[in-house]
């Protein structure tokens, strides 16, 4: 038999459309600050920002996509992208024929320096600073373990 649901109570529904909308916003306002400071979308900034925390600038493709929340197929395209651009590159792995390394390029890390502070401080004016300490704490402990849940 099955069980009736359990329909959001009005508060767990307000929280429930202001993560939608804010979400939604954030995207929106720091992706459109990216492409008209940067021409990068919001996707190829986390690329370059992932590969330059990685040794020697490189990932394998898998992992990436993986740190991403990304199908591989998009980040195939966003690679290509970036690649036009000069601004990544892939390389095979020496041991693995099946392996594929995206890596960061000498352009790429200038282009990342150079879109850093605009990003940070559109991060900060829709997110950040809007926040007192205390709810920054309770978004990142609450948020974070969403994420924990739904990587499991």
């Amino acid at each position: 038999m099955a069980e009736d649901p359990r329909w959001l109570s009005e508060q767990e529904m307000k929280a429930w459309s202001g993560f939608l909308a804010a979400s939604a916003l954030v995207e929106r306002r720091v992706d459109q600050q990216l492409r008209e400071d940067a021409g990068l979308s919001h996707t190829q900034y986390e690329i370059l920002v992932r590969l330059s925390a990685a040794p020697e600038g490189s990932l394998r493709m898998t992992e990436l996509a993986g740190a991403l929340l990304n199908s591989k197929s998009g980040l195939t395209y966003q690679m290509t992208q970036l690649e036009k651009a000069g601004l990544t590159e892939r390389r095979s792995c020496p041991t693995d024929v099946r392996g594929v390394f995206a890596v960061l390029t000498e352009a790429g890390r200038r282009k990342l320096e150079q879109a850093a502070p605009g990003h940070v401080a559109v991060v900060r004016a829709a997110l950040i600073d809007v926040l007192t300490p205390e709810q920054l704490a309770v978004l990142g402990e609450g948020l974070g373990e969403v994420s924990r849940r739904l990587r499991e």
